[in-house]
């Protein structure tokens, strides 16, 4: 069954399923890991499919983690304004809508899966299984507790998104690729084209004159966008950092050498011990063979070889007791003297003998070695759990309109003064502004402010927290001509060159298309004249970049055209085009009608849900949903 599943995710429903069932659930968040989602039926409506209701905490628990996911990929927090930005809500709305969509369908249909589908599902899910390949109880449980979740609550919404895919899986599945599609994806795939073609270069334009005044104003006027000085802003940052905050004097001696002692195995190396074992299938068989060691009638090597294992599967390592994932297994073997064989031992995967012939003793530094490291680390730890005091006492004092400014003073901490800033983190000089924490999440944040507004503290990478005050907004503006008139001439006469350049291969052009030869051509212009063979689509070669040839396989073979090459132009002609020969069901053919089938197959499910929403009918109540994703619920 989830072999099926698997197949169905190349498709976005798929996709999405899948996410719900096992993705989110093996990291120990579920999409919907709560137990009200499953439950539905006590909460406000935000949106009804049909009869499917769904629920204000469905949405809710939806919006959170999707945001959730979205700061783990972005490795930074978001605020709500920005979630909104990335359209958060209507992805959570619009999944959701077709998880009801589908639900509604399967119930209006009397679509059922049966308890021995689910079990099997489950049961084959590799997540949930053993080493052995076997399914392992207690590892689902296990991964369920870390869920949230209950084997209540996941059977039934396992149930219900094996009907939503069954229902998927009917609609688009089977989809013919028809052949007269993949014939053209392969003309256009494998056509190749060659042409000869010659570079003009700025110097051909010959001699450009300087520009008027007139000229200067005019081309300045229609380009003004492209001199416009950004906006900039002048702050204050009240910056409260843990690391900033550590004090690792004050760390008294006791404390230091009690977090020595606590923790001593982190300032050395542990103990290893090399470790052979020998798997038996029960605990009889395990205790006859040691008793056989045990009165030297047999070598530990000798049972191994009975038991058929081989030397290098005999040996489990050189390890540390944490190394080893069997606690069992740890615990037997670190309790061994060297050479020692131990009892039967009830390990994860079996009955086993273990054989330690090597013990590495473990090393400790002295505490005089590691004190500056302990007090460092004391230190930043107290600093993190006074972080929220600090916070308050801050936000306290912000509350009766003490500046920023005399706060830093009175308090001995950080204040970066930013004396102007664009958007992209830059001064008016064009040079990177130093000393702003966190700038892709403090920027965006100075941008939105307003002077003299009550700013919420932003929380840093580190654990901190940013307070900023916007004290100078210096709007966009365009700059003036005088100002930039080399640029502005610079920008003209590039422009003047590019028409000329552009004349002139239009003027080749004409010829090469009344017949006379490239050569010809090539020498009337002074440049050298060039081939180009094998070319592909979208693919840049030698001296033509990309859009040139495009423009190649746009033009017929035979004719010519000109195209932008940077700052030169390319004057072309297509000389010849190739393609091998279509030929149905090839290896290539298939390949095209396997991608094609998965395009087709989502454009068939996207339709079909669209019309069982619209038959359905999907009703949404704007203000529950600014409750669910705003927090006022």
């Amino acid at each position: 069954m989830l072999q099926g599943i698997r197949n169905a995710s190349q498709h976005w429903l798929g996709k999405i399923v899948l996410t719900i069932i096992f993705a989110l659930l093996i990291a120990g968040v579920g999409i919907f890991g709560v137990e009200e989602f499953f439950r539905g039926g006590t909460s406000n409506q935000v949106a009804t499919v049909g009869s499917t209701p769904i629920t204000t905490e469905q949405v809710r628990q939806a919006y959170q983690n999707q945001i959730q996911r979205y700061q783990a990929q972005l490795k930074r927090a978001l605020t709500p304004d920005q979630a909104r930005m990335l359209g958060l809500d209507r992805q959570v709305m619009a999944q959701l809508i077709t998880e009801a969509a589908l639900d509604q369908k399967t119930h209006d249909l009397g679509l059922a899966v049966p308890d021995s589908a689910v079990i099997r599902a489950i049961h084959d899910e590799k997540s949930f299984q053993n080493a052995q390949g076997q399914f392992e109880p207690q590892l689902f449980y296990q991964t369920l507790q870390r869920a949230g979740l209950n084997e209540g609550m996941f059977v039934r919404e396992q149930r219900s998104v094996i009907a939503r895919l069954q229902l998927a899986e009917a609609v688009s599945s089977d989809l013919h690729v028809p052949a007269a599609l993949r014939e053209a994806v392969h003309r256009y795939a494998t056509e190749r084209r060659a042409a000869a073609y010659l570079m003009l270069t700025p110097s051909t334009a010959g001699q450009i004159p300087d520009p008027t005044d007139d000229e200067l104003k005019t081309w300045y006027d229609a380009n003004k966008s492209g001199f416009r000085a950004p906006e900039f802003r002048a702050a204050n940052l009240l910056v409260v950092d843990p690391a900033s905050m550590a004090k690792p004097a004050s760390i008294s001696d006791a404390d230091a050498r009690a977090a020595y002692t606590l923790n001593k195995d982190r300032y050395g190396a542990p103990e290893k011990r090399t470790i052979q074992q020998i798997v038996f299938p029960d605990n009889a068989a395990a205790e006859a063979a040691r008793k056989a060691i045990e009165d030297g009638s047999k070598t530990f090597e000798a049972v191994a070889t009975e038991r058929g294992t081989d030397d290098k599967d005999l040996t489990l390592g050189t390890l540390s007791k944490a190394e080893l994932f069997d606690t069992a297994v740890a615990d037997a073997a670190f309790a061994l003297p060297e050479g020692g064989v131990s009892q039967p031992v009830q390990g994860r995967f079996g009955t086993v003998l273990l054989r330690v012939t090597k013990i590495e003793p473990g090393t400790v530094k002295p505490f005089e070695q590691v004190e500056g490291e302990i007090r460092k680390g004391l230190a930043l730890a107290r600093a993190r759990d006074a972080m929220e005091t600090t916070r308050d006492a801050i936000e306290d004092q912000r509350a009766s309109a003490k500046p920023l400014t005399d706060i830093a003073a009175e308090r001995g901490l950080k204040l970066v003064t930013v004396k102007a800033v664009d958007p992209n983190g830059k001064d008016p000089e064009g040079n990177k502004v130093a000393d702003i924490p966190d700038a892709e999440t403090t920027l965006p944040a100075l941008f939105r402010a307003e002077i003299g507004g009550d700013n919420e503290p932003l929380r840093t990478k580190t654990g901190g927290y940013v307070w900023y005050d916007v004290t100078n907004i210096d709007p966009a503006h365009d700059k003036p001509l005088d100002q930039v008139k080399d640029d502005v001439k610079a920008g003209w006469t590039a422009t003047e060159i590019a028409k000329r350049l552009q004349a002139k291969g239009r003027e080749l052009v004409e010829k090469l298309n009344k017949g006379e030869s490239m050569e010809d051509v090539a020498k009337e212009v002074g440049v050298n004249l060039q081939e180009a063979q094998d070319l592909s689509r979208n693919q840049a070669k030698d001296m033509l970049t990309t859009d040139d040839v495009n423009l190649i396989f746009a033009t017929p073979v035979g004719k010519s055209g000109t195209a932008a090459a940077g700052d030169s132009r390319a004057v072309f002609k297509v000389t010849a085009a190739t393609m091998p020969a279509f030929v149905a069901d090839s290896p290539s053919d298939r390949t095209i009608a396997q991608n094609f089938q998965a395009a087709l197959a989502d454009d068939v499910l996207s339709e079909y849900i669209t019309e069982v929403q619209k038959n359905a009918g999907v009703k949404v109540d704007p203000a529950a949903l600014r409750r669910a994703i705003g927090g006022e619920y």
